[in-house]
């Protein structure tokens, strides 16, 4: 064996020792409590049926973007639907990436430079992180949620700042407290950054997420929306100023160069869109929540569709998430690495989709084991 390729083995070796090595994993239990797909987009006819429709009345849709959007891959239906999602969620401007890694990675990688700072809840989003770790800019985190802590780093802050939070974390399901963290950004000249990743489709007036919901428009400097969560589908996209997304079509190297996501994949965000709109998915959702909260008031429920049990090892997680599955529930253990070690968990996600019966299943359960 060469050397580097027994360096790899070595690596997977260990991490089969400790019982972390990830495998692929294509077997799922009947009863959905796993996937992000909030609002049944994603499995919803009549979105396919939407998206059949709008396509049908473009002419000369191709199979591929053949491009960059700088050279060949850009359409006016992609700008078009940029504005008209702005609009949707009250900003200026935005700019569509083929995945919110790719937007959090341009964002963050090409804005902050040296000598400026870059301040990070210490619960953020691999992808922030690995933004973060590209620029130049000094790098801080803040204990999460803990506003003390982040005026703080302020106080100590260089350069141009850049605060960084999700509106809804994706391991906990508990909320940033926005209104606070934007009012001690505005005492500090910082510029706050949102993903809205995990909120929109749930919070919000019909799903515009939790920056809508507190009216903070004008105090957020660039704002994330993904598409794979909520809207069922793909992508995602940066909301700010035209300054912003200017920028970003000339620095953002996620951006700038890769293949442009296909016209068909850019007809799915827009229709999603538009039943998320119109559709009762987010308060039937909301209610489901309130049936968990209530059934579940001893087991750390959220105000979210993620709901979090801790084990604290990985053994415990992945035999407590073996059970469930045993029992028709698609229920993850979430382990170390993926989390710091002593949170393993499981990550229970709820839907709109999921019946009233199956979530009282689901949590008796879980009472149980």
């Amino acid at each position: 064996m060469k050397p580097a390729e027994n360096f790899l083995q070595q690596q997977l070796d260990r991490r089969q020792e400790h019982g972390l090595l990830r495998k692929l994993n294509h077997s799922k239990a009947p009863i959905d409590f796993c996937s992000n797909d909030y609002l049944g987009f994603a499995r919803s006819e009549q979105l396919k049926q939407l998206i059949h429709e709008e396509i049908a009345q473009i002419e000369g849709v191709k199979n591929g973007a053949t491009g960059s959007r700088l050279l060949s891959g850009n359409d006016p239906y992609t700008e078009a639907t940029e504005h008209s999602l702005a609009d949707f969620y009250g900003a200026a401007a935005g700019l569509i990436f083929n995945s919110g890694y790719d937007a959090n990675i341009g964002l963050l990688s090409s804005i902050p430079q040296r000598g400026d700072t870059i301040i990070l809840d210490e619960l953020i989003h691999a992808s922030l992180i690995d933004g973060a770790r590209l620029s130049h800019a000094e790098r801080y985190k803040f204990k999460h949620n803990d506003v003390a802590d982040l005026e703080k780093k302020l106080q100590s802050a260089k350069g141009l700042i850049y605060v960084v939070v999700e509106s809804v974390y994706s391991m906990d399901g508990d909320q940033a407290p926005l209104q606070s963290i934007s009012e001690l950004c505005l005492r500090y000249q910082a510029n706050l950054i949102v993903d809205e990743a995990h909120a929109v489709g749930i919070f919000g007036k019909q799903g515009k997420g939790l920056i809508d919901h507190f009216q903070l428009h004008g105090q957020i400097f660039a704002r994330i929306v993904t598409f794979g969560k909520a809207l069922g589908t793909h992508g995602a996209i940066v909301l700010g100023s035209n300054t912003l997304r200017n920028y970003l079509i000339n620095f953002a190297r996620s951006f700038i160069y890769t293949t442009a996501a296909p016209l068909s994949h850019i007809v799915a965000v827009q229709c999603a869109h538009r039943l998320m709109a119109i559709g009762k998915e987010s308060e039937i959702l909301l209610q489901k929540i309130n049936l968990y909260q209530q059934l579940a008031n001893d087991l750390m429920p959220s105000d979210s569709a993620i709901q979090t049990i801790l084990y604290h090892n990985n053994s415990s997680a992945k035999q407590a998430a073996q059970k469930l599955q045993q029992q028709g529930f698609d229920v993850r253990a979430i382990l170390s690495p993926t989390v710091p070690t002593g949170s393993e968990r499981l990550r229970i996600c709820l839907h709109s989709y999921n019946t009233d019966n199956e979530i009282i299943a689901l949590v008796n359960h879980l009472k149980t084991s």
